[in-house]
């Protein structure tokens, strides 16, 4: 068999937030690379919250914060960032229209803990005691922010439509309306998904199209399932993205990875 690229979504297909990644889907990886094929990180975080349980899955390469960052062995080969006067701007706009920003960057991730709750998020406590260092607070830091997405967190009385209108000129907006990100609007710089950062990984690579699999579950893979030559949903997936797939897998704590992998004739 011809050596394939397989790109992996990070959260609800490799990693939960709470128990961490399952034993069989990092066997499964770990198996996938030992049989001569490519692995590669392709997640909505932004390099700063790929923790070291991901990083010590050993990828070829990082594709980061939907396809604004790319590392291919340690090495930062692409960093999309806003001006730090855009993000500001950004942050003012997202508070008017009553919405939470969380602004991703590279290096850290910026957001204000008395405005970024457990009433916001249930898991906003967690994400700051994962961070550690990566941490940093929008205040005081206003207009020197590097990030290369934002979360726009929703609130009762929000109104994100009216946000992301004025914010169109800058941002392609990504809804979520379930799983983790639930009640998330992605704000990601115009131009930039996920699928761009594969065929940019790609090129670098020399892989061809044809070689492509990806593995994801939520929205912000939509731009995957349309362009990637091969497309596994995870069970836990919309309907959307089912819809789109060549072939559905069982969910992450059912062995889903490994059994993907397995039925693409990939770990034989």
């Amino acid at each position: 068999m011809d050596r394939k690229a397989v790109f992996f979504d990070a959260d609800g297909t490799l990693y939960d937030i709470q128990k961490g990644v399952p034993d069989s889907a990092r066997e499964a990886v770990a198996r996938l690379r030992e049989k001569g094929h490519l692995a590669f990180l392709c997640t909505g975080r932004s390099r700063s919250f790929v923790l070291d349980e991901l990083e010590s899955m050993r990828f070829d390469g990082i594709i980061a914060a939907c396809g604004t960052y790319l590392e291919q062995n340690g090495t930062r080969l692409f960093s999309k960032e806003p001006d730090p006067e855009t993000a500001w701007k950004s942050v003012e706009i997202l508070r008017a229209h009553g919405m939470v920003p969380v602004m991703e960057g590279p290096d850290y991730m910026y957001f204000d803990k008395e405005e970024y709750t457990k009433e916001v998020d249930w898991f906003a406590d967690l994400v700051e005691r994962q961070l550690g260092d990566r941490y940093r607070p929008i205040h005081g830091n206003e207009r020197s922010m590097k990030i290369n997405k934002i979360s726009a967190k929703v609130r009762p009385g929000s109104d994100p439509d009216e946000a992301c209108r004025e914010l169109a000129d800058w941002y392609d907006p990504i809804r979520h309306f379930e799983g983790m990100a639930g009640g998330t609007v992605e704000l990601v710089p115009k131009g930039f998904s996920k699928a761009v950062g594969i065929e940019a990984m790609c090129r670098i690579q020399g892989i061809d199209w044809k070689d492509t699999v990806i593995f994801g579950d939520s929205n912000n893979d939509l731009s995957m399932f349309q362009y990637a030559a091969v497309k596994v949903a995870m069970g836990n997936a919309p309907e959307k993205i089912k819809g789109l797939a060549d072939y559905i897998t069982d969910d992450m704590f059912h062995r889903g990875i490994e059994n993907g992998l397995r039925g693409l004739g990939l770990l034989d």
